[in-house]
Formats: structure tokens, sequence, C-alpha cells
């Protein structure tokens, strides 16, 4: 992350030039386990406003959506956004309405928090996936806007999924699709909380991190840099396994890109060269034709501004 990132996300930040009185602006948030990123952005994606704020804990619906409203009030005073687009982590309903769950926070189980936030804020909202949330941002302006066909996987507290066929965000038949993090990696591996064995996130996510290695991600990324070869061997044997999940994927979507998000990309040049070479160890080239491996280019905003895309194209669009 950028110091002009670090800034945007722990306090308010204008950008450089205000908007015209008739652009019409949005709210987008990132719902996590640990924090709230708020902020508010133009139709054109231009960040106006961010704000980041706790996540309560234990981070139960009623609390959390209080201190969403909250944020809301500070990063929106003046009440100009007209529409609210949130990400949580976890499916939401096809509609955009209802969070269906989210296996990392306590007792969120069909949360109704397009209506809940309407009734408090007086302005329409759509709820989506977090992770969605993240490659609609990378679709629109990051990493993803060049790609037709594209998977993006966030890593980080869990491992979350996005799936992009012919330039839209697939979802499935009830809006769940897309949960890449839960595929089967060891059938007799840890337990993940969504019931399954040795998933995709109990390899990659921060906690699979700190039980494989003893340290956090952002230690092993120091302790590379400095050429450390503990750190730059486990971060190899984490790069295998990202392209053992991977190529899964790859097989059944052939992809344009590959796109990876989340904090823990910020040790990505240690781990993607052997995630690479296992994509062209397993994958045969007809199915990788031209297949690109990149890093997120919006880094933690990406969220906030894939769920104001929701509201825009939901609330805005003719």
């Amino acid at each position: 992350m950028t110091a002009l990132d670090s800034a945007c996300l722990e306090s308010a930040l204008e950008v450089e030039r205000s908007p015209s009185l008739t652009e019409p602006q949005v709210l987008g948030i990132d719902l996590g386990g640990t924090a709230i990123k708020l902020g508010r952005f133009t139709v054109t994606g231009q960040c106006l406003q961010t704000l980041t704020l706790p996540t309560p804990q234990p981070a139960e619906p009623e609390p959390t959506l209080a201190a969403v409203c909250k944020g809301i009030a500070q990063v929106d005073p003046q009440r100009t956004a007209i529409a609210i687009g949130i990400g949580t982590p976890g499916p939401a309903d096809r509609s955009g309405r209802v969070a269906r769950i989210a296996i990392n926070l306590p007792h969120w189980i069909d949360i109704p928090v397009a209506a809940w936030l309407e009734a408090k804020t007086g302005r329409p909202t759509i709820v989506e996936n977090d992770a969605n949330c993240a490659g609609l941002g990378e679709a629109w302006l990051g990493a993803g806007r060049s790609f037709q066909n594209m998977i993006l996987l966030t890593l980080g507290t869990g491992v979350g999924g996005a799936v992009f066929i012919n330039g839209q965000l697939f979802t499935g038949r009830h809006g769940a699709a897309g949960e890449l993090g839960l595929i089967s990696m060891d059938p007799e591996g840890h337990t993940c909380k969504s019931g399954n064995r040795g998933s995709l996130e109990q390899h990659l996510a921060i906690a699979a991190i700190q039980r494989r290695s003893g340290k956090d991600p952002a230690e092993l990324f120091q302790l590379a840099r400095s050429g450390n070869y503990e750190a730059l061997t486990f971060w190899q044997a984490y790069g295998r396994d990202l392209g053992i999940g991977l190529t899964s994927l790859i097989y059944v979507l052939t992809p344009d890109a590959i796109i990876i998000g989340g904090g823990i990309c910020d040790s990505s040049e240690f781990f993607f060269p052997a995630a690479w070479r296992e994509i062209e160890q397993r994958v045969m080239p007809t199915s990788r034709d031209g297949l690109q491996l990149l890093r997120a280019e919006l880094g933690n905003r990406a969220g906030m501004l894939g769920a104001a895309k929701l509201a825009i194209d939901r609330y805005l669009s003719a």
C-alpha cells in the first residue's frame, strides 16, 4: 500500500479537485471483520473522501450496522450521496438485498442489510459479496479493466474470489457463486468454517500463514526482503499452493487474467514466480494461452470502489 493509500484509509481525505455541484455521488462501503472502510465517490470513480472505522467486536449484525451508519454520517455529513453500495464478507442474495451468510462473522445469517440501511439513512442500498466488490473495482478502474474474462482472488483474513465472464460478474443462480477460497485442496486438511476441510483458504489466509510459519505475513515480507532463507522458502511453498489452487480454476474458466489482491499480496514478488511455475507445469498450454497473473492495482480501495460501482449501476444508470 502506498503512503497516499494509508493516509486516505486512516482518516478522511479530500482529493485535489472538487466535483461539480451537479455531479452525482454515491457511497461505497467495504465491511470487514476488523475494519469498516467507507468512501464517497463520483459516478466516474473519483474518490472524494474516505474513512476507516474499527468493526465492533464481536462483529454481530446490529452493532456493526450501527457503526456503518456512524461512518456514513462522518464521510457524507451533507448527505450529498444519493445511493449506497456495501460489500459484506460472504454471499448476498441475487437481488442484492440480503447478506446470506458471513462465516467469519458471528450470527450473520440472512441479514436484510439493504432494508436496514435504507430505513436508517433514507437512501437506496445494494449489497454484494466483498470479494465481488473488489473484483468490480479492479474490473472498472484497476488491473482488470482490459480483460473480459478474469478471476480475482483476495488473500487476507479469508480468501475471497470473483469471476468475470464476457465482462460480467458471475454470481450463479442464487448469488453465491465465486467462493473460490472454499475449493478443496486437501481432503484431510484443516477444518474450514464453511464445513469443508483443507480448503484453499486454509492454505493461504493469514491464519494459515501464522499456523504454518509462526509469523505474520508482514514479518515474513520483511525477512524475505532481507534475504532470509526460511522466509524465502516459505513464500515459495505458499506460491506453490496458490498455483495448485489456481490450476483447477484455470481448467474450468480459462480466463484471460488472474488478479491477486488483499494484504498478503504485498509479498507477491516472493510467491508469484512459484505460483506461475506450478501453472506452467500443471495446465496444458491450450488452457492457459495468453494467461496473465497480475497483482491488483487498487489496494484497499478496491472494495469501496466496486461497491460504489454497484450503486451507480443499480440506481443511477439510465
